[in-house]
C-alpha cells in the first residue's frame, strides 16, 4: 500500500476510535493481550528470524538485547496491555469549568490527539506497547520499526489487527508501514494532512534526523546519559547495589548508568569496593586521573577521553570521575547529561534536596536505581517512551502524555 493512503486510512478512523467508550476500550485491550499469548509462537518464530540476521551483521549485544522476544517478554507485553487497560481512562475527563461575567460556562476537556506516528528501532515490544497506549487515549497510531525488527513488528501487528476485527473495531487502528527504507522513512516525516504528532524512539542519530526533518509537530524522546553520584555521606553497600543494578541489569535501555561521579574523600575506600562488583560482570571503567591513581592493580580501568563523559555506552562500559563537591557533581551532570535519569546516593539529606532541586532531567532519584525510569514501573502501564522535552510532557509518557485538551463552552444566547 502507498504511504500516502495507508495515512489516509488511519486519518479516517481516528473519528470511530475516539469515540470508544471506555468500557470498549478496555475490552479490546483485554482481547489482545490474550491473543499475543495464544499467538506468541507465531511471534516468537518471526523474532528468531530478525535475531538471526541481527548476528550475522554482528549486531551490539546491547541492541541484540532489544530486539529479543520471550515468552517471559511477549508475557510481559500482554500484562502491560492489562495494565493500561486497568488505568483510568483520561479522554472526556473535564479540567476545569467556570461561570464568566456573560453567563457562558467555559471548560476544558481532555481529548485524543488524532493520528500519532511513532517511528522506532529494534525493540518489537514497543509495537504492543505503542498500541495500547494509542488506544486507550483513542489515538489511531501509525508505526515505523527499523529494519532489524520488520519480522517481529509484522507478526505483533498482524496479531494486534486480527483481535481488532474479531472484536468489531476498524483494523486501521494501528498501521504498520513496512518499507523500512530511509526515503520512505524520510517522506512520512512529511504527512502533516494526515499525522497529527510524530514521536521518535530510538538512539541520538533517529531522534536527531526526526526533530530536524519533520514537518509534523514531534514529541522528543532523549537517549540516555544516566549519572550515579556517590555522595561522600553514601552507605557503600547500597551504593554497589544501586550501581551494579543500573548499569548491568539492561546494558540496551536509556535508563541504564553510563556514568559514575564519586566524591574525592571516599576515592581510596570505594573506587576498589565497586571495581571489584562492576567486575563480575566485566564491566570496562573509564575514569579520570584520579581514579586511575587509586584503582587496584588488574582492575578493568582505562583512562577517559572527554568523549566519554558525555557517551551513552549500551555496552559493559561506564565513565567514572572524581568530583570535589556536591556543586562540582551538579554542574558536571547539567553539562553532559541528555535531561533523562540521575541518581545520588547519600546519606546527607540537605544533599539529597539540592540534587532533587538543583540538577535538570526528567526522572532525579534519591538513593535509587536510574533503572525505575520506566512507564509499567510509575504505574503508567506501558510506556511511549521517555520525554526529555519540556514542552507538553516530560519523563516517562502514559496515557496523559497523549491527550489534548479543548474548551467546552455553554451558553444560553450570548452574543459579542
Amino acid at each position: 500500500m502507498e504511504l500516502a493512503e495507508l495515512c489516509k486510512r488511519a486519518k479516517d478512523t481516528k473519528q470511530q476510535v475516539g469515540i470508544l467508550s471506555t468500557n470498549r476500550k478496555n475490552q479490546v485491550l483485554l482481547a489482545v493481550a490474550d491473543k499475543l499469548w495464544e499467538k506468541r509462537q507465531r511471534i516468537i518464530e518471526a523474532n528468531h528470524t530478525d535475531m538471526e540476521n541481527g548476528r550475522k551483521s554482528n549486531m551490539p549485544e546491547g541492541l541484540l538485547d532489544r530486539l529479543l522476544l520471550t515468552e517471559e517478554r511477549i508475557k510481559d507485553m500482554g500484562e502491560g496491555l492489562r495494565q493500561v487497560a486497568a488505568l483510568e481512562d483520561p479522554i472526556g475527563e473535564v479540567l476545569s469549568m467556570k461561570r464568566r461575567p456573560n453567563g457562558l460556562m467555559i471548560g476544558r476537556k481532555r481529548v485524543p490527539l488524532g493520528v500519532i506516528g511513532i517511528i522506532y528501532e529494534s525493540r518489537p515490544n514497543v509495537t504492543s506497547d505503542a498500541f495500547g497506549l494509542c488506544f486507550k487515549t483513542g489515538n489511531v497510531v501509525i508505526l515505523r520499526g527499523g529494519k532489524d525488527a520488520i519480522h517481529s513488528n509484522r507478526a505483533v501487528v498482524e496479531v494486534i489487527r486480527g483481535a481488532l476485527e474479531e472484536c468489531g473495531v476498524a483494523k486501521t487502528a494501528v498501521s504498520l508501514i513496512e518499507d523500512t527504507s530511509h526515503e520512505t522513512a524520510a517522506e512520512f516525516m512529511k504527512m502533516n494532512a494526515y499525522v497529527d504528532v510524530l514521536i521518535p524512539r530510538g538512539g541520538a542519530g533517529l531522534i536527531r534526523t526526526v526533530v530536524e526533518n519533520a514537518t509534523i509537530p514531534v514529541i522528543e524522546t532523549g537517549t540516555g546519559n544516566c549519572h550515579i553520584f556517590v555522595d561522600e555521606s553514601a552507605d557503600f553497600d547500597m551504593a554497589c547495589d544501586i550501581i551494579f543494578n543500573a548499569k548491568t541489569q539492561r546494558i540496551g535501555v536509556c535508563n541504564a548508568c553510563e556514568s559514575l561521579l564519586v566524591h574525592k574523600n571516599i576515592l581510596d575506600a570505594f573506587m576498589p569496593v565497586i571495581e571489584k562488583r562492576l567486575a563480575e560482570k566485566q564491566v570496562e571503567i573509564r575514569a579520570d586521573k584520579e581514579i586511575l591513581q587509586v584503582s587496584v592493580e588488574g582492575a578493568n580501568v582505562v583512562p577517559a577521553t572527554e568523549e566519554d563523559w558525555g557517551k551513552e555506552y549500551l555496552d559493559y562500559k561506564i565513565s567514572a570521575k572524581s568530583v570535589e563537591s556536591l556543586d562540582e557533581a551538579i554542574a558536571h551532570i547539567n553539562r553532559y547529561n541528555t535531561g533523562h535519569s540521575e541518581a545520588i546516593i547519600t546519606n546527607n539529606y540537605v544533599n539529597a534536596e539540592r540534587f532533587l532541586n538543583e540538577v535538570d532531567a526528567a526522572a532525579v532519584y534519591v538513593n535509587a536505581s536510574t533503572r525505575f525510569t520506566d512507564g509499567f514501573e510509575f504505574g503508567f502501564g506501558a510506556e511511549i517512551g521517555i520525554s526529555t522535552q519540556k514542552l507538553h510532557a516530560r519523563g516517562p509518557m502514559g496515557l496523559l502524555a497523549l491527550t489534548s485538551s479543548k474548551y467546552i463552552i455553554y451558553g444560553n444566547g450570548q452574543i459579542r
